[in-house]
């Protein structure tokens, strides 16, 4: 069994595949198929991305409301790697914003729909749940998502799935 650290840093990528694959589909409404009918996933307001020039790395990060993308694209054709992307996930009248992290999977900025105040002593118990459960839908979001592209990855189909970011990319 290989030490923590060291499957760390070997599969690193994947995370950054991951992020790639997640942006490609997006983009390219691959992924409704995967959410619960009506959902819907979008880029959100940030991608970083990575590209290492021998013993320097240049990052790249694309932020803002109307952002263009078109910087992001240019890196990915130069070689960068995504590394972290904002999501805005809606479900019905809900929207959670999120940004994922492809290192290490971290989730930060997590925004969830507004559930209303605590009013008196007694709410703070359902406050707290209602809270858990919105959290924990994204937690699953995001399983299941990684779940398919592992799938994905590991399945003859990759193959041309590659083909098609590379395409996506170039165009």
């Amino acid at each position: 069994m290989l030490d923590a650290s060291i499957s760390y840093y070997r599969y690193a990528f994947l995370g950054c595949e991951f992020l790639t694959w997640l942006w490609y589909s997006v983009s390219n409404s691959g992924i409704t198929a995967i959410l619960k009918k009506g959902d819907s996933l979008e880029i959100g307001n940030k991608i970083v991305l990575e590209r290492k020039l021998n013993d320097s790395i240049e990052k790249i990060t694309i932020k803002g409301k109307e952002a263009d993308l078109e910087e992001g694209m240019i890196s990915l054709k130069k070689g960068a790697v995504v590394k972290e992307i904002n999501l805005l996930y809606k479900s019905g009248e809900k929207e959670w914003f999120f940004t994922i992290t492809g290192e290490n999977f971290n989730l930060s900025n997590i925004k969830t729909p507004d559930i209303g105040f605590i009013e008196t002593k007694n709410d703070v118990e359902g406050f707290a749940i209602e809270k858990i459960f919105l959290y924990n839908l994204i937690f699953s979001l995001i399983d299941d998502l990684f779940k398919n592209f592992i799938k994905l990855r590991v399945s003859d189909k990759w193959t041309p799935v590659v083909s098609d970011i590379k395409k996506w990319i170039n165009s």
